[in-house]
Protein backbone atom coordinates (compact mmCIF):
# COMPACT_ATOMS: atom_id res chain seq x y z
CA UNK A 1 0.00 0.00 0.00
CA UNK A 2 1.51 3.60 -0.76
CA UNK A 3 1.92 5.94 2.05
CA UNK A 4 1.46 9.33 2.24
CA UNK A 5 1.99 12.21 4.76
CA UNK A 6 0.89 15.70 6.22
CA UNK A 7 1.38 17.97 8.71
CA UNK A 8 -1.72 20.08 10.67
CA UNK A 9 -0.36 23.31 12.37
CA UNK A 10 -2.27 26.53 13.39
CA UNK A 11 0.62 28.54 12.23
CA UNK A 12 0.39 27.30 8.51
CA UNK A 13 -2.52 29.81 8.36
CA UNK A 14 -3.79 30.73 4.69
CA UNK A 15 -6.57 32.93 5.78
CA UNK A 16 -10.23 32.57 7.12
CA UNK A 17 -13.01 30.14 5.70
CA UNK A 18 -15.03 32.61 3.72
CA UNK A 19 -18.76 31.86 3.94
CA UNK A 20 -19.11 33.29 0.71
CA UNK A 21 -17.58 30.39 -0.51
CA UNK A 22 -20.36 28.41 -0.53
CA UNK A 23 -22.63 29.85 -3.07
CA UNK A 24 -24.43 28.38 -5.53
CA UNK A 25 -26.41 29.98 -8.99
CA UNK A 26 -29.43 30.44 -9.99
CA UNK A 27 -30.62 30.96 -14.02
CA UNK A 28 -33.79 30.91 -15.89
CA UNK A 29 -32.15 28.13 -17.85
CA UNK A 30 -34.10 24.71 -17.95
CA UNK A 31 -35.48 23.49 -15.02
CA UNK A 32 -33.64 24.93 -12.67
CA UNK A 33 -36.04 27.84 -11.33
CA UNK A 34 -39.57 26.11 -13.20
CA UNK A 35 -40.60 23.08 -10.94
CA UNK A 36 -36.68 23.38 -9.83
CA UNK A 37 -37.08 25.92 -6.93
CA UNK A 38 -40.72 27.14 -8.30
CA UNK A 39 -43.47 24.88 -8.47
CA UNK A 40 -47.31 26.37 -7.93
CA UNK A 41 -49.47 23.45 -7.01
CA UNK A 42 -46.37 20.92 -6.05
CA UNK A 43 -47.22 19.40 -2.48
CA UNK A 44 -44.83 20.97 -0.80
CA UNK A 45 -45.44 24.62 -2.67
CA UNK A 46 -45.61 27.91 -0.34
CA UNK A 47 -48.16 30.29 -0.85
CA UNK A 48 -45.40 31.86 -3.32
CA UNK A 49 -44.99 28.28 -5.43
CA UNK A 50 -41.99 27.68 -3.88
CA UNK A 51 -40.95 24.14 -3.21
CA UNK A 52 -40.56 23.65 0.16
CA UNK A 53 -38.36 20.23 0.00
CA UNK A 54 -36.22 22.13 -2.44
CA UNK A 55 -35.55 24.89 0.28
CA UNK A 56 -34.85 22.42 3.25
CA UNK A 57 -32.04 20.70 0.48
CA UNK A 58 -30.94 24.27 -0.14
CA UNK A 59 -30.82 24.89 3.74
CA UNK A 60 -28.80 21.13 3.92
CA UNK A 61 -26.49 21.82 1.67
CA UNK A 62 -25.21 25.17 3.28
CA UNK A 63 -25.57 27.44 1.00
CA UNK A 64 -25.05 30.95 1.74
CA UNK A 65 -24.95 33.05 -1.50
CA UNK A 66 -26.62 32.35 -4.70
CA UNK A 67 -26.13 34.26 -7.97
CA UNK A 68 -28.86 35.36 -10.00
CA UNK A 69 -30.64 36.01 -12.89
CA UNK A 70 -27.53 34.34 -14.99
CA UNK A 71 -25.05 33.52 -16.75
CA UNK A 72 -26.09 33.33 -20.33
CA UNK A 73 -29.43 34.37 -19.70
CA UNK A 74 -28.60 37.71 -18.00
CA UNK A 75 -26.93 39.39 -21.39
CA UNK A 76 -30.56 39.54 -22.92
CA UNK A 77 -32.73 39.92 -19.71
CA UNK A 78 -35.29 43.05 -19.37
CA UNK A 79 -35.60 42.90 -15.36
CA UNK A 80 -38.62 45.09 -15.60
CA UNK A 81 -40.59 42.16 -17.25
CA UNK A 82 -40.39 40.14 -13.94
CA UNK A 83 -41.93 42.54 -11.46
CA UNK A 84 -45.33 44.26 -10.80
CA UNK A 85 -48.49 41.76 -11.16
CA UNK A 86 -47.46 37.95 -12.54
CA UNK A 87 -50.66 38.03 -15.05
CA UNK A 88 -49.40 41.18 -16.61
CA UNK A 89 -45.74 40.36 -17.46
CA UNK A 90 -44.70 39.50 -20.91
CA UNK A 91 -43.03 36.34 -22.50
CA UNK A 92 -40.06 36.65 -23.96
CA UNK A 93 -37.96 34.55 -26.08
CA UNK A 94 -34.30 33.74 -24.70
CA UNK A 95 -32.39 33.69 -27.12
CA UNK A 96 -29.25 32.50 -25.01
CA UNK A 97 -30.79 28.90 -24.34
CA UNK A 98 -33.39 28.53 -26.86
CA UNK A 99 -36.15 29.01 -24.52
CA UNK A 100 -39.29 30.80 -24.01
CA UNK A 101 -39.12 32.96 -20.45
CA UNK A 102 -42.87 33.58 -19.32
CA UNK A 103 -41.74 35.40 -16.28
CA UNK A 104 -43.76 33.99 -13.51
CA UNK A 105 -40.95 34.16 -11.20
CA UNK A 106 -38.80 37.56 -11.10
CA UNK A 107 -36.26 39.78 -9.11
CA UNK A 108 -39.15 40.25 -6.18
CA UNK A 109 -39.41 36.49 -5.97
CA UNK A 110 -36.11 35.31 -6.16
CA UNK A 111 -35.36 37.84 -3.60
CA UNK A 112 -38.06 36.00 -1.16
CA UNK A 113 -37.33 32.63 -2.27
CA UNK A 114 -33.60 33.79 -0.80
CA UNK A 115 -34.85 34.67 2.51
CA UNK A 116 -36.57 32.04 3.00
CA UNK A 117 -33.72 29.92 1.92
CA UNK A 118 -31.36 32.07 4.26
CA UNK A 119 -28.86 33.15 1.55
CA UNK A 120 -27.59 36.27 0.46
CA UNK A 121 -28.56 37.57 -3.29
CA UNK A 122 -26.09 38.07 -5.68
CA UNK A 123 -27.10 40.05 -8.57
CA UNK A 124 -26.25 40.00 -12.29
CA UNK A 125 -26.46 43.07 -14.35
CA UNK A 126 -27.10 43.10 -18.47
CA UNK A 127 -24.32 44.40 -20.23
CA UNK A 128 -24.96 42.59 -23.09
CA UNK A 129 -27.82 44.38 -24.74
CA UNK A 130 -28.63 46.78 -21.85
CA UNK A 131 -26.14 49.01 -20.17
CA UNK A 132 -25.71 52.09 -17.62
CA UNK A 133 -29.00 53.45 -17.42
CA UNK A 134 -30.90 49.64 -16.95
CA UNK A 135 -28.03 49.04 -14.38
CA UNK A 136 -28.77 52.11 -12.07
CA UNK A 137 -32.60 51.89 -12.64
CA UNK A 138 -32.12 48.00 -11.05
CA UNK A 139 -30.02 49.05 -8.10
CA UNK A 140 -32.72 51.94 -7.35
CA UNK A 141 -35.20 49.41 -7.41
CA UNK A 142 -33.12 46.75 -5.34
CA UNK A 143 -31.72 49.18 -2.65
CA UNK A 144 -32.92 52.51 -2.59
CA UNK A 145 -35.66 52.53 0.73
CA UNK A 146 -38.36 55.33 -1.22
CA UNK A 147 -39.38 58.65 -2.74
CA UNK A 148 -37.76 57.65 -6.33
CA UNK A 149 -39.98 55.92 -9.20
CA UNK A 150 -38.34 52.80 -9.22
CA UNK A 151 -37.80 52.64 -5.02
CA UNK A 152 -41.82 53.71 -4.81
CA UNK A 153 -42.34 50.87 -7.70
CA UNK A 154 -40.79 48.36 -5.38
CA UNK A 155 -42.64 49.11 -2.64
CA UNK A 156 -46.12 49.18 -4.73
CA UNK A 157 -45.00 45.75 -5.64
CA UNK A 158 -45.12 44.76 -2.09
CA UNK A 159 -41.44 44.85 -1.25
CA UNK A 160 -41.62 47.78 1.68
CA UNK A 161 -38.09 47.30 2.57
CA UNK A 162 -34.83 47.79 0.27
CA UNK A 163 -33.32 44.27 -0.92
CA UNK A 164 -30.34 45.74 0.07
CA UNK A 165 -28.30 43.62 -2.02
CA UNK A 166 -24.30 44.25 -1.79
CA UNK A 167 -22.66 42.35 -4.12
CA UNK A 168 -23.00 42.74 -7.97
CA UNK A 169 -21.93 41.59 -10.95
CA UNK A 170 -21.07 43.79 -13.99
CA UNK A 171 -22.44 41.09 -16.99
CA UNK A 172 -21.95 37.50 -17.63
CA UNK A 173 -18.66 36.31 -19.72
CA UNK A 174 -18.86 38.99 -22.00
CA UNK A 175 -15.18 37.44 -23.29
CA UNK A 176 -17.33 34.87 -24.90
CA UNK A 177 -18.40 34.86 -28.66
CA UNK A 178 -21.56 33.02 -27.59
CA UNK A 179 -22.66 35.87 -25.34
CA UNK A 180 -25.11 38.41 -26.16
CA UNK A 181 -23.45 41.52 -26.94
CA UNK A 182 -19.81 39.89 -26.66
CA UNK A 183 -17.26 42.19 -26.35
CA UNK A 184 -13.34 43.24 -26.63
CA UNK A 185 -11.73 43.57 -23.69
CA UNK A 186 -11.15 46.95 -23.51
CA UNK A 187 -14.71 47.81 -25.16
CA UNK A 188 -16.03 45.84 -22.25
CA UNK A 189 -13.62 47.16 -19.65
CA UNK A 190 -14.55 50.73 -20.43
CA UNK A 191 -18.15 49.72 -20.16
CA UNK A 192 -17.71 47.68 -16.87
CA UNK A 193 -15.80 50.74 -15.23
CA UNK A 194 -18.59 53.02 -16.19
CA UNK A 195 -21.72 51.04 -14.81
CA UNK A 196 -19.80 50.72 -11.73
CA UNK A 197 -18.90 54.31 -11.44
CA UNK A 198 -22.41 55.04 -11.70
CA UNK A 199 -23.57 52.27 -9.78
CA UNK A 200 -21.54 53.75 -6.66
CA UNK A 201 -22.85 57.47 -7.20
CA UNK A 202 -26.89 55.65 -6.23
CA UNK A 203 -24.93 53.36 -3.51
CA UNK A 204 -21.09 53.28 -2.42
CA UNK A 205 -21.67 50.05 -0.36
CA UNK A 206 -21.61 48.21 -3.13
CA UNK A 207 -18.95 45.13 -4.30
CA UNK A 208 -18.49 44.83 -7.61
CA UNK A 209 -17.57 42.06 -9.57
CA UNK A 210 -16.06 42.50 -13.47
CA UNK A 211 -16.28 39.24 -16.08
CA UNK A 212 -13.02 37.68 -16.63
CA UNK A 213 -12.18 34.78 -18.42
CA UNK A 214 -14.90 32.36 -18.96
CA UNK A 215 -12.14 29.61 -19.01
CA UNK A 216 -8.40 29.41 -18.79
CA UNK A 217 -8.66 27.80 -22.37
CA UNK A 218 -9.83 30.85 -24.40
CA UNK A 219 -7.41 32.47 -26.47
CA UNK A 220 -7.50 35.82 -24.51
CA UNK A 221 -6.77 34.41 -21.41
CA UNK A 222 -4.47 36.53 -18.82
CA UNK A 223 -4.49 39.40 -21.65
CA UNK A 224 -8.62 39.42 -21.10
CA UNK A 225 -8.00 40.06 -17.36
CA UNK A 226 -5.37 42.69 -17.94
CA UNK A 227 -7.05 45.13 -20.09
CA UNK A 228 -10.15 44.89 -18.11
CA UNK A 229 -8.48 45.72 -14.94
CA UNK A 230 -6.39 48.46 -16.67
CA UNK A 231 -9.96 49.98 -17.08
CA UNK A 232 -11.93 48.98 -14.47
CA UNK A 233 -9.69 48.31 -11.97
CA UNK A 234 -10.37 50.92 -9.26
CA UNK A 235 -13.74 50.72 -9.54
CA UNK A 236 -14.36 46.78 -9.00
CA UNK A 237 -13.57 44.67 -6.25
CA UNK A 238 -13.03 41.22 -7.76
CA UNK A 239 -12.49 39.64 -11.17
CA UNK A 240 -14.53 36.87 -11.76
CA UNK A 241 -13.25 33.16 -13.09
CA UNK A 242 -15.43 29.98 -14.44
CA UNK A 243 -14.62 26.76 -15.32
CA UNK A 244 -15.71 23.35 -15.49
CA UNK A 245 -14.69 19.63 -15.69
CA UNK A 246 -15.97 16.29 -17.39
CA UNK A 247 -14.27 12.83 -17.56
CA UNK A 248 -13.18 12.53 -21.37
CA UNK A 249 -12.94 9.23 -23.11
CA UNK A 250 -12.78 7.15 -19.93
CA UNK A 251 -9.42 9.45 -18.69
CA UNK A 252 -10.51 8.93 -15.45
CA UNK A 253 -6.98 9.82 -13.64
CA UNK A 254 -7.13 12.92 -15.39
CA UNK A 255 -10.78 13.95 -14.31
CA UNK A 256 -9.93 12.98 -10.75
CA UNK A 257 -6.99 15.51 -11.00
CA UNK A 258 -8.86 18.62 -12.21
CA UNK A 259 -8.26 20.95 -9.07
CA UNK A 260 -4.53 21.13 -10.69
CA UNK A 261 -5.99 23.17 -13.49
CA UNK A 262 -8.19 25.32 -10.92
CA UNK A 263 -4.99 25.76 -8.84
CA UNK A 264 -3.37 27.20 -12.29
CA UNK A 265 -6.63 29.36 -13.03
CA UNK A 266 -6.71 30.71 -9.69
CA UNK A 267 -3.04 31.37 -9.96
CA UNK A 268 -2.69 33.10 -13.18
CA UNK A 269 -5.56 35.51 -12.43
CA UNK A 270 -4.19 36.57 -9.20
CA UNK A 271 -0.69 37.09 -10.24
CA UNK A 272 -2.49 38.56 -13.66
CA UNK A 273 -4.42 40.60 -11.21
CA UNK A 274 -0.96 42.38 -8.84
CA UNK A 275 0.60 42.58 -12.22
CA UNK A 276 -2.26 45.31 -13.12
CA UNK A 277 -1.72 46.55 -9.67
CA UNK A 278 1.79 46.84 -9.34
CA UNK A 279 1.94 48.86 -12.63
CA UNK A 280 -0.90 51.38 -11.75
CA UNK A 281 0.40 51.95 -8.01
CA UNK A 282 -3.16 50.82 -6.09
CA UNK A 283 -2.83 49.86 -3.28
CA UNK A 284 -6.06 47.65 -3.05
CA UNK A 285 -5.88 44.14 -3.96
CA UNK A 286 -8.46 42.10 -6.13
CA UNK A 287 -9.96 39.16 -5.24
CA UNK A 288 -11.41 36.61 -7.05
CA UNK A 289 -15.57 35.08 -7.32
CA UNK A 290 -15.15 31.78 -9.33
CA UNK A 291 -18.98 32.09 -9.66
CA UNK A 292 -19.02 29.43 -11.77
CA UNK A 293 -17.42 25.99 -11.16
CA UNK A 294 -19.06 22.44 -11.26
CA UNK A 295 -18.56 19.24 -12.91
CA UNK A 296 -20.23 19.66 -16.16
CA UNK A 297 -20.32 16.89 -19.72
CA UNK A 298 -20.57 20.13 -21.87
CA UNK A 299 -19.16 18.17 -24.77
CA UNK A 300 -22.77 16.40 -24.78
CA UNK A 301 -24.66 19.61 -24.58
CA UNK A 302 -22.08 20.91 -27.59
CA UNK A 303 -23.80 17.40 -29.60
CA UNK A 304 -27.35 18.59 -29.29
CA UNK A 305 -29.47 19.79 -31.39
CA UNK A 306 -31.39 23.02 -30.42
CA UNK A 307 -35.69 21.99 -30.69
CA UNK A 308 -37.20 23.31 -33.33
CA UNK A 309 -39.79 25.04 -30.93
CA UNK A 310 -39.52 27.56 -27.82
CA UNK A 311 -40.56 25.44 -25.13
CA UNK A 312 -40.74 26.85 -21.47
CA UNK A 313 -38.46 25.28 -19.50
CA UNK A 314 -37.16 22.53 -21.17
CA UNK A 315 -35.00 19.75 -19.74
CA UNK A 316 -31.35 20.85 -20.39
CA UNK A 317 -28.10 19.99 -19.06
CA UNK A 318 -29.27 17.65 -16.47
CA UNK A 319 -26.46 16.00 -15.85
CA UNK A 320 -26.80 12.89 -13.53
CA UNK A 321 -23.64 12.51 -11.59
CA UNK A 322 -21.54 9.94 -10.32
CA UNK A 323 -19.52 8.71 -7.24
CA UNK A 324 -16.55 10.17 -9.48
CA UNK A 325 -18.09 13.52 -10.44
CA UNK A 326 -18.64 13.68 -6.44
CA UNK A 327 -14.98 13.43 -5.63
CA UNK A 328 -13.48 15.29 -8.27
CA UNK A 329 -15.95 18.05 -6.75
CA UNK A 330 -14.83 17.66 -3.85
CA UNK A 331 -11.37 18.12 -5.01
CA UNK A 332 -12.48 21.39 -6.34
CA UNK A 333 -13.49 22.37 -3.57
CA UNK A 334 -10.21 21.93 -1.41
CA UNK A 335 -8.72 23.92 -4.02
CA UNK A 336 -10.85 26.88 -3.26
CA UNK A 337 -9.97 26.51 -0.13
CA UNK A 338 -6.56 26.39 -0.47
CA UNK A 339 -7.09 29.67 -2.37
CA UNK A 340 -8.88 31.74 0.46
CA UNK A 341 -6.73 34.31 0.74
CA UNK A 342 -7.99 35.53 -2.75
CA UNK A 343 -10.35 33.49 -3.82
CA UNK A 344 -13.29 34.62 -1.43
CA UNK A 345 -16.77 33.90 -2.99
CA UNK A 346 -17.67 31.45 -5.10
CA UNK A 347 -20.57 29.91 -6.77
CA UNK A 348 -21.75 26.21 -7.36
CA UNK A 349 -23.53 26.49 -11.21
CA UNK A 350 -26.07 25.39 -10.30
CA UNK A 351 -28.42 24.61 -7.81
CA UNK A 352 -31.22 22.61 -8.97
CA UNK A 353 -31.63 20.54 -11.90
CA UNK A 354 -29.57 22.26 -14.34
CA UNK A 355 -25.98 20.55 -13.63
CA UNK A 356 -27.25 20.72 -10.16
CA UNK A 357 -26.42 18.75 -6.07
CA UNK A 358 -30.23 19.25 -6.01
CA UNK A 359 -32.85 16.88 -8.54
CA UNK A 360 -36.40 17.28 -8.73
CA UNK A 361 -39.22 15.30 -10.30
CA UNK A 362 -41.76 17.72 -11.80
CA UNK A 363 -44.65 17.08 -9.25
CA UNK A 364 -42.87 14.80 -7.63
CA UNK A 365 -39.81 14.05 -5.76
CA UNK A 366 -36.12 15.84 -4.22
CA UNK A 367 -33.04 14.27 -3.95
CA UNK A 368 -29.50 14.99 -2.98
CA UNK A 369 -27.19 13.81 -5.93
CA UNK A 370 -23.70 12.38 -5.19
CA UNK A 371 -22.22 16.05 -6.05
CA UNK A 372 -24.14 16.94 -2.80
CA UNK A 373 -22.60 15.69 -0.13
CA UNK A 374 -18.95 16.44 -0.42
CA UNK A 375 -20.38 20.38 -0.80
CA UNK A 376 -22.79 19.96 2.24
CA UNK A 377 -19.87 18.36 4.26
CA UNK A 378 -17.46 21.19 3.65
CA UNK A 379 -20.25 23.50 4.33
CA UNK A 380 -21.26 22.59 7.83
CA UNK A 381 -17.37 21.56 9.29
CA UNK A 382 -14.88 24.28 7.52
CA UNK A 383 -14.51 26.84 10.31
CA UNK A 384 -12.42 29.59 11.34
CA UNK A 385 -8.89 29.55 9.16
CA UNK A 386 -7.81 27.51 6.54
CA UNK A 387 -4.76 25.92 7.06
CA UNK A 388 -1.71 25.20 4.69
CA UNK A 389 -1.76 21.73 4.04
CA UNK A 390 1.46 20.34 1.79
CA UNK A 391 1.21 16.70 1.20
CA UNK A 392 4.18 14.21 0.68
CA UNK A 393 2.78 12.15 -1.34
CA UNK A 394 3.34 9.25 -4.25
CA UNK A 395 2.39 11.06 -7.79
CA UNK A 396 1.00 9.20 -10.69
CA UNK A 397 1.35 10.04 -14.37
CA UNK A 398 -1.98 11.91 -16.14
CA UNK A 399 -3.05 12.30 -19.99
CA UNK A 400 -4.17 15.81 -19.19
CA UNK A 401 -1.67 17.34 -16.13
CA UNK A 402 1.15 15.34 -15.92
CA UNK A 403 2.58 14.15 -13.14
CA UNK A 404 0.20 14.75 -9.87
CA UNK A 405 -0.02 13.77 -6.43
CA UNK A 406 -2.22 10.97 -5.98
CA UNK A 407 -3.17 13.20 -2.33
CA UNK A 408 -4.81 16.04 -2.75
CA UNK A 409 -5.70 18.32 1.27
CA UNK A 410 -6.58 20.96 3.00
CA UNK A 411 -7.05 21.59 6.33
CA UNK A 412 -9.15 24.18 8.34
CA UNK A 413 -9.20 24.90 12.27
CA UNK A 414 -11.40 26.84 14.43
CA UNK A 415 -9.26 28.74 17.06
CA UNK A 416 -12.53 29.25 19.44
CA UNK A 417 -13.42 25.59 19.47
CA UNK A 418 -9.45 24.06 18.59
CA UNK A 419 -11.64 21.65 16.14
CA UNK A 420 -9.87 21.05 13.15
CA UNK A 421 -11.24 19.52 10.30
CA UNK A 422 -8.89 17.25 7.54
CA UNK A 423 -10.70 16.95 3.92
CA UNK A 424 -8.68 14.82 1.63
CA UNK A 425 -8.98 13.20 -1.84
CA UNK A 426 -7.27 10.11 -3.02
CA UNK A 427 -6.93 10.39 -6.70
CA UNK A 428 -5.80 6.54 -7.16
CA UNK A 429 -7.84 4.51 -9.48
CA UNK A 430 -6.95 1.38 -8.13
CA UNK A 431 -5.28 1.56 -5.18
CA UNK A 432 -6.15 2.56 -0.84
CA UNK A 433 -3.58 5.34 0.54
CA UNK A 434 -1.99 5.05 3.61
CA UNK A 435 -2.33 8.40 5.35
CA UNK A 436 -0.40 9.69 8.48
CA UNK A 437 -1.14 13.13 9.95
CA UNK A 438 1.27 14.82 12.19
CA UNK A 439 -1.20 16.46 14.46
CA UNK A 440 0.89 17.72 17.40
CA UNK A 441 0.84 21.65 16.32
CA UNK A 442 -2.99 20.92 17.85
CA UNK A 443 -2.00 19.76 21.07
CA UNK A 444 -3.66 16.55 22.13
CA UNK A 445 -6.53 16.10 19.43
CA UNK A 446 -8.14 13.27 18.94
CA UNK A 447 -10.51 12.03 15.96
CA UNK A 448 -14.19 12.68 16.36
CA UNK A 449 -15.66 11.77 13.12
CA UNK A 450 -14.30 10.65 9.82
CA UNK A 451 -16.48 9.74 6.71
CA UNK A 452 -15.59 8.78 3.30
CA UNK A 453 -17.68 8.87 0.21
CA UNK A 454 -16.36 5.85 -2.21
CA UNK A 455 -17.64 2.69 -2.94
CA UNK A 456 -16.81 -0.46 -5.46
CA UNK A 457 -18.84 1.49 -8.32
CA UNK A 458 -16.91 4.78 -9.55
CA UNK A 459 -19.75 5.27 -11.61
CA UNK A 460 -22.61 4.44 -9.18
CA UNK A 461 -25.43 7.29 -9.08
CA UNK A 462 -28.05 8.36 -7.02
CA UNK A 463 -31.94 8.09 -8.62
CA UNK A 464 -35.20 9.28 -7.23
CA UNK A 465 -35.40 5.42 -6.47
CA UNK A 466 -32.56 4.49 -5.04
CA UNK A 467 -31.21 8.27 -3.60
CA UNK A 468 -28.77 7.58 -1.11
CA UNK A 469 -27.25 4.52 -2.86
CA UNK A 470 -24.20 6.63 -3.07
CA UNK A 471 -24.08 8.80 0.35
CA UNK A 472 -21.35 9.45 3.27
CA UNK A 473 -20.53 6.29 5.51
CA UNK A 474 -18.44 6.03 8.21
CA UNK A 475 -14.64 5.79 7.46
CA UNK A 476 -13.10 3.05 9.56
CA UNK A 477 -9.47 2.18 11.13
CA UNK A 478 -8.54 5.45 12.11
CA UNK A 479 -6.58 5.58 14.77
CA UNK A 480 -4.58 8.47 16.84
CA UNK A 481 -1.20 7.66 19.09
CA UNK A 482 0.86 10.80 19.98
CA UNK A 483 0.59 13.27 18.40
CA UNK A 484 0.50 11.04 15.20
CA UNK A 485 -3.51 10.18 13.08
CA UNK A 486 -3.28 7.08 10.52
CA UNK A 487 -6.31 6.30 8.42
CA UNK A 488 -6.73 4.64 5.25
CA UNK A 489 -8.45 6.14 2.20
CA UNK A 490 -9.67 4.07 -0.31
CA UNK A 491 -9.09 4.59 -4.09
CA UNK A 492 -11.55 7.10 -5.89
CA UNK A 493 -12.57 8.62 -2.80
CA UNK A 494 -13.59 12.41 -0.85
CA UNK A 495 -12.43 12.11 2.95
CA UNK A 496 -13.41 14.43 6.33
CA UNK A 497 -11.39 13.85 9.27
CA UNK A 498 -12.82 15.84 12.44
CA UNK A 499 -10.59 16.68 15.55
CA UNK A 500 -11.40 17.39 18.64
CA UNK A 501 -10.00 20.58 20.26
CA UNK A 502 -6.70 20.72 22.63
Amino acid sequence: MQQAHVTLDPAFRIAPVHRRTFGAFVEHLGRCVYTGIHEPGHATADEDGFRRDVLELTRELGVTTVRYPGGNFVSGYRWEDGIGPVENRPRRLDLAWHSTEPNHVGLDEFVRWARRAGVEPMMAVNLGTRGIQEALDLLEYCNLESGTHWSDLRRANGAKEPHAIRMWCLGNEMDGPWQIGHKTAREYGRLAAETGRAMRMLDRDLELVACGSSGSSMPTFGAWEATVLEEAYDVVDYVSCHAYYEEHDGDLASFLASAVDMDHFVESVVATADSVRARLGAKKRINVSFDEWNVWYMSRFQNAEPPADWPVAPPLLEDHYHLADAVTLGGLLISLLRHSDRVTAASLAQLVNVIAPIMTEPGGRAWRQTTFHPFALTAAHARGDVLRVEPVSPVHETARYGEVPLLDAVATRDAETGEAVLFAVNRSTSEPLELTVDTRGLGTAAPQAAVTLSGPDVYARNTADDPDRVAPRPLTGVTADGGTLRAVLPAVSWNMIRLSGA
